[in-house]
Protein backbone atom coordinates (compact mmCIF):
# COMPACT_ATOMS: atom_id res chain seq x y z
CA UNK A 1 0.00 0.00 0.00
CA UNK A 2 1.50 3.03 -1.04
CA UNK A 3 1.25 6.59 1.48
CA UNK A 4 -1.67 8.70 -0.03
CA UNK A 5 -0.04 11.99 -2.07
CA UNK A 6 -0.45 15.55 -0.45
CA UNK A 7 0.85 18.35 -1.59
CA UNK A 8 3.39 20.77 0.29
CA UNK A 9 0.21 22.88 1.92
CA UNK A 10 -1.52 19.91 3.02
CA UNK A 11 1.65 18.69 5.36
CA UNK A 12 1.86 22.01 6.76
CA UNK A 13 -1.62 22.18 7.33
CA UNK A 14 -1.06 18.60 9.36
CA UNK A 15 1.82 19.81 11.23
CA UNK A 16 0.14 22.65 12.41
CA UNK A 17 -3.07 21.10 13.34
CA UNK A 18 -1.21 18.05 15.06
CA UNK A 19 0.49 20.97 17.35
CA UNK A 20 -2.42 22.91 17.68
CA UNK A 21 -5.85 21.56 16.37
CA UNK A 22 -7.61 25.35 17.71
CA UNK A 23 -5.67 27.74 15.48
CA UNK A 24 -7.69 29.93 13.72
CA UNK A 25 -8.18 29.42 9.44
CA UNK A 26 -6.65 32.81 9.00
CA UNK A 27 -3.48 31.71 11.41
CA UNK A 28 -3.66 28.44 9.82
CA UNK A 29 -3.61 30.08 6.33
CA UNK A 30 -0.88 32.35 6.77
CA UNK A 31 1.10 30.43 8.17
CA UNK A 32 1.30 27.88 5.72
CA UNK A 33 1.50 30.57 2.84
CA UNK A 34 -2.32 30.30 1.58
CA UNK A 35 -5.11 32.65 1.70
CA UNK A 36 -7.90 32.03 3.89
CA UNK A 37 -10.65 30.57 1.70
CA UNK A 38 -8.46 27.97 -0.52
CA UNK A 39 -7.21 26.89 3.18
CA UNK A 40 -10.60 26.63 4.61
CA UNK A 41 -11.19 23.97 1.22
CA UNK A 42 -8.42 22.25 1.68
CA UNK A 43 -9.30 21.83 5.94
CA UNK A 44 -12.60 20.57 4.89
CA UNK A 45 -11.77 18.12 2.29
CA UNK A 46 -9.30 16.63 4.94
CA UNK A 47 -12.37 16.45 7.20
CA UNK A 48 -14.39 15.14 4.57
CA UNK A 49 -11.83 12.45 3.46
CA UNK A 50 -11.01 11.39 7.27
CA UNK A 51 -8.00 12.20 7.30
CA UNK A 52 -8.70 14.52 9.93
CA UNK A 53 -11.07 12.69 12.15
CA UNK A 54 -11.75 14.96 14.80
CA UNK A 55 -9.81 17.82 17.85
CA UNK A 56 -9.62 16.92 21.30
CA UNK A 57 -8.08 18.28 24.67
CA UNK A 58 -4.86 17.12 26.02
CA UNK A 59 -5.58 16.41 29.43
CA UNK A 60 -3.07 15.78 31.96
CA UNK A 61 -4.04 12.38 33.94
CA UNK A 62 -2.99 13.43 37.06
CA UNK A 63 -4.30 16.97 37.29
CA UNK A 64 -7.56 15.11 37.39
CA UNK A 65 -6.80 12.21 40.34
CA UNK A 66 -5.53 9.17 37.58
CA UNK A 67 -2.17 8.66 39.52
CA UNK A 68 -1.74 5.07 37.85
CA UNK A 69 -1.18 4.35 34.56
CA UNK A 70 -0.62 0.66 33.78
CA UNK A 71 -0.65 -1.37 29.88
CA UNK A 72 -2.25 -4.54 30.66
CA UNK A 73 -1.69 -7.82 27.77
CA UNK A 74 -4.69 -9.74 28.00
CA UNK A 75 -4.85 -13.49 26.19
CA UNK A 76 -8.16 -14.81 25.44
CA UNK A 77 -8.97 -18.87 25.99
CA UNK A 78 -10.36 -19.25 22.96
CA UNK A 79 -10.56 -17.54 19.25
CA UNK A 80 -12.54 -20.01 17.47
CA UNK A 81 -16.42 -18.81 19.49
CA UNK A 82 -17.22 -15.38 19.91
CA UNK A 83 -14.77 -14.67 22.47
CA UNK A 84 -12.85 -11.72 21.11
CA UNK A 85 -15.97 -9.83 20.08
CA UNK A 86 -17.27 -10.02 23.18
CA UNK A 87 -13.81 -8.98 25.10
CA UNK A 88 -13.95 -6.13 22.32
CA UNK A 89 -17.68 -4.93 23.45
CA UNK A 90 -17.11 -5.42 27.49
CA UNK A 91 -13.70 -3.27 26.98
CA UNK A 92 -15.58 -0.76 25.24
CA UNK A 93 -17.57 0.00 27.87
CA UNK A 94 -14.86 0.35 30.47
CA UNK A 95 -13.51 4.41 31.01
CA UNK A 96 -10.49 3.10 32.53
CA UNK A 97 -9.11 1.71 29.42
CA UNK A 98 -8.19 4.79 27.46
CA UNK A 99 -6.88 2.57 24.57
CA UNK A 100 -7.02 -1.20 23.59
CA UNK A 101 -5.26 -2.54 20.79
CA UNK A 102 -5.43 -6.33 19.15
CA UNK A 103 -1.46 -7.60 18.76
CA UNK A 104 0.55 -10.30 17.35
CA UNK A 105 2.68 -12.30 19.85
CA UNK A 106 1.53 -13.84 22.96
CA UNK A 107 -1.21 -12.06 23.93
CA UNK A 108 -4.45 -11.15 21.83
CA UNK A 109 -5.06 -7.79 23.24
CA UNK A 110 -2.82 -4.54 24.74
CA UNK A 111 -4.64 -2.10 26.87
CA UNK A 112 -4.12 1.33 28.21
CA UNK A 113 -5.82 1.73 31.75
CA UNK A 114 -5.63 4.73 34.27
CA UNK A 115 -7.11 4.61 37.64
CA UNK A 116 -6.81 6.59 40.82
CA UNK A 117 -5.17 4.21 43.04
CA UNK A 118 -3.42 1.01 43.35
CA UNK A 119 -6.26 -0.57 44.80
CA UNK A 120 -8.32 0.89 42.07
CA UNK A 121 -6.19 -1.10 39.45
CA UNK A 122 -6.44 -4.16 41.67
CA UNK A 123 -10.30 -4.19 41.48
CA UNK A 124 -10.26 -3.26 38.01
CA UNK A 125 -8.08 -6.00 37.44
CA UNK A 126 -9.33 -8.86 39.86
CA UNK A 127 -12.56 -7.82 39.78
CA UNK A 128 -13.62 -7.17 36.09
CA UNK A 129 -11.12 -7.56 34.03
CA UNK A 130 -10.40 -11.35 34.52
CA UNK A 131 -13.95 -12.03 35.11
CA UNK A 132 -14.85 -10.92 31.83
CA UNK A 133 -16.02 -14.64 29.83
CA UNK A 134 -12.97 -15.83 28.02
CA UNK A 135 -10.06 -14.20 29.50
CA UNK A 136 -7.24 -16.59 30.00
CA UNK A 137 -4.47 -14.56 31.30
CA UNK A 138 -3.62 -11.07 32.34
CA UNK A 139 0.48 -9.05 32.55
CA UNK A 140 0.13 -5.87 33.96
CA UNK A 141 2.83 -3.28 33.62
CA UNK A 142 2.96 0.00 35.67
CA UNK A 143 4.20 3.01 34.02
CA UNK A 144 6.77 4.71 35.90
CA UNK A 145 7.00 7.55 33.95
CA UNK A 146 5.53 8.87 30.40
CA UNK A 147 8.47 10.14 28.01
CA UNK A 148 7.01 10.86 25.10
CA UNK A 149 3.41 10.95 24.79
CA UNK A 150 0.54 10.74 24.06
CA UNK A 151 1.76 10.08 20.59
CA UNK A 152 2.03 12.13 17.58
CA UNK A 153 1.14 10.85 14.01
CA UNK A 154 4.33 11.02 12.27
CA UNK A 155 4.19 12.97 9.20
CA UNK A 156 7.90 13.71 7.61
CA UNK A 157 6.97 10.63 5.44
CA UNK A 158 4.81 12.95 3.74
CA UNK A 159 7.41 15.16 2.39
CA UNK A 160 9.10 12.09 0.19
Amino acid sequence: MTSPRFDEFEVKMLQVLRDNGRVPITDLAQTIGLSATPCGRRFDALQETGVIKGFAAVIDRRSIGLMVEVFVQVRLTSHSDDSPERFITEIQRMDEVSSCWTMTGEHDFLLHVMVPTVDDLNDFVMHRLMRLKGVRDVHTQLVLQNIKGPGQIPLDHLKR
